[in-house]
């Protein structure tokens, strides 16, 4: 085992190794021919001791053991003895005898001796004097509306560390102040401010200990909604999973959303758009992720290029889909409607509205519905490349003796010209038989075109007094299940045109 040796060094009990002793009894030895017959020499060899001592604390400790290396470290950051300039002949020493600042210094935050992020050390190094007091301003002009607060945490993003040995020095100005700034020969004040400083070091170390609870649980959080939700996309898009991510419509997934896309746009962009939603989509949650990771292990690397790639991948990306969109969404500037109307010919005292076709009797892949929007639903047959819509009905009092039937189709197109074309193409059937209506429930485009807000409304005004029948396929066209007032009966069917409209007859009603 190595001998280790007691040395009092600045006031400050330390255990040293015996080869480590040897070089700072040497180091020491040459700072004294330096500095030992020169005007307060005396003074700048205490408060190199001093400096000496505070860089072996923040090293090792008084509790450790100071090795070589910690030696070495010490040279590295104070320089050699002859790189010290010597005091001018004639001053008079005053305990600090490298003072001031001026153009030999620069301002950093001083990592060496720090309670947070080195922002009070750096100053105190920059004015030459003890740090510990510009903390005391700091938390004094914290209670100023958070003033302390805000310059600290303005002065630890704009101030640089200094982290190698040369902005060490800078740090300390070029005539090398290696003593700690604002020593003086008045040992109570020195040691008044050392138990200050360690007071804040205590608080510092607790704040840092809470900083970094909430970081590591902010980064678990990040993680875990960055992962989730990567998940849920790359099951949505790539694996077209059903059942997990589903809303409320019974039967239908988002994951068939992505193949709609081949209705809407141009099928020679759908794969540009796809990557694209896919970069706009993973970039920013990859990038939590990755900043959850770092919050949770507090590991520095060099990643400024990965960031900034990453944000122009996604500026590029972003803009790429924007201008595809864009232009894809002038073909939808313009609403035009077609209308095609068609009248009994004899008021019956009983109209029936029965369903022709309805949806159960096509073979579709794949339905889309629009949460919270039952009309909203689409279904796609991929073999045939069709898409049909449900319709929508309403039913309304006439103001003429006449039953007329009323089919508005409407679409959106680059002109209104363009949209009235587009809304002729669509195919719906019904037909009018005696006292009988029958209504195709869906309406559909040709194959293999595109989506453009079609729609397609049946309207039958019904003069007053009339008595209506309507099936449960056509009465959900006319409202939803989930109204109140939709008859689950599937018997008594029946309802009366009055001037406010329909009104339910009931069970009970006799004819």
């Amino acid at each position: 085992m190595d001998k280790t040796i007691n040395i009092n060094l600045g006031g400050t009990l330390f255990q040293i190794d015996e080869e480590a002793y040897r070089m700072l009894r040497n180091y020491l030895q040459e700072i004294d021919r330096k500095f030992r017959n020169t005007p307060g020499g005396n003074e700048t060899i205490e408060d190199i001791e001093t400096r000496i001592a505070e860089i072996f604390q923040s090293q090792k400790g008084t509790a450790g053991i100071i090795s070589v290396e910690n030696v070495v470290d010490m040279i590295r950051v104070l320089g050699k003895p002859e790189d010290f300039e010597q005091p001018e002949a004639g001053s008079v020493g005053t305990g600090t005898s490298f003072t001031g600042y001026g153009p030999g210094k620069k301002l950093f935050r001083n990592p060496e001796n720090r309670i947070i992020g080195g922002v009070c050390g750096g100053l105190g190094a920059f004015i030459n004097t003890d740090p510990v007091w510009i903390r005391i301003l700091f938390v004094i002009a914290a209670f100023f509306f958070g003033t302390g607060v805000f310059v600290y945490l303005a002065l630890w993003l704009a101030v640089p560390v200094a982290a190698g040995d040369s902005q060490r020095k800078e740090m300390y100005g070029s005539r090398n102040n290696l003593a700690m700034p604002g020593q003086s020969e008045n040992n109570v004040s020195n040691k008044v401010g050392s138990a200050i400083d360690a007071s804040f070091k205590a608080v510092g170390n607790v704040l840092f200990v809470i900083v970094r609870i909430f970081l590591i649980a902010f980064g678990v959080c990040f993680v875990a909604i960055g992962f989730l939700s990567l998940l849920t996309f790359v099951m949505v898009t790539v694996f077209n999973y059903p059942g997990a991510f589903s809303t409320d419509a019974v039967g239908f997934s988002i994951s068939y959303l992505p193949d709609f896309l081949n209705y809407i746009i141009s099928p020679a962009l759908v794969p540009w758009v796809k990557a694209l939603i896919a970069l706009v989509v993973t970039i920013p949650l990859l990038m939590i992720i990755y900043g959850g990771i770092r919050l949770i292990f507090w590991f520095r690397a060099r990643d400024g290029y990965i960031w900034l790639a990453g944000f122009v991948v996604w500026v590029m990306s972003a803009a790429a889909l924007s201008i595809m969109l864009f232009n894809e969404g002038i073909g939808f500037a313009e609403k035009g409607r077609t209308t095609y109307t068609e009248t009994m010919r004899l008021v019956p005292d009983t109209l029936f509205i029965r369903s022709g076709v309805k949806i159960a009797d096509l073979r579709y892949d794949k339905e889309i519905v629009i949460p919270e929007e039952e009309n909203d639903v689409f279904y796609i047959n991929d073999e045939k490349k069709e898409i049909y819509f449900r319709t929508d009905l309403d039913i309304y009092p006439a103001d003429e003796k006449q039953v007329k039937v009323e089919v508005r189709k409407s679409s959106a197109g680059r002109s209104r010209l363009d949209a009235e074309r587009k809304s002729e193409r669509l195919m719906y059937n019904f037909r009018i038989e005696n006292k009988t209506i029958t209504l195709d429930e869906f309406f559909t485009i040709p194959a293999g075109t595109k989506w453009s807000f079609d729609f397609v409304e049946v309207n039958i005004s019904v003069p007053q007094g009339t008595l209506i029948y309507m099936d449960k396929t056509t009465e959900r066209l006319f409202h939803s299940y989930e109204d109140d007032d939709f008859v689950n009966d599937p018997v008594n069917r029946y309802w009366k045109m009055t001037e406010d409209g329909l009104d339910y007859l009931g069970p009970d009603h006799s004819f």
